[in-house]
């Protein structure tokens, strides 16, 4: 991350309604996370986890992009992970208590 980018960040974070939002998202940027950083380590293109998965590259873009119109099945993501050598794995992670006042 630049310099540049690390202080826009800071300064978007400090605002409360920015920070809640943000947190609120923090699943949806592990998803994508994950999903890049795998796709990454296969030394795949997007037309080629499409092609080992039968469908199109536009598909593999919507599934890595975690659009609001776009929620991947378990099997897609299945598919998915079997294009990359790798297994699906789902987990719950218990949230900390949270304080109310």
């Amino acid at each position: 991350m630049t310099t540049t980018l690390k202080a826009f960040r800071a300064r978007a974070l400090a605002d409360a309604r920015v920070r809640r939002e943000y947190d609120r998202l923090a699943g949806e940027f592990a998803y994508l996370d994950e999903v890049l950083k795998a796709r990454e380590a296969s030394g795949l293109t997007q037309a080629d986890v499409a092609k080992r998965i039968g469908t199109t590259q536009s598909a593999v873009a919507r599934l890595e992009s975690r659009s609001a119109k776009h929620s991947p099945s378990m099997a897609t993501l299945e598919r998915y992970a079997a294009a990359l050598g790798c297994r699906l794995e789902v987990r719950f992670v218990r949230e900390r208590a949270r304080v109310v006042r």
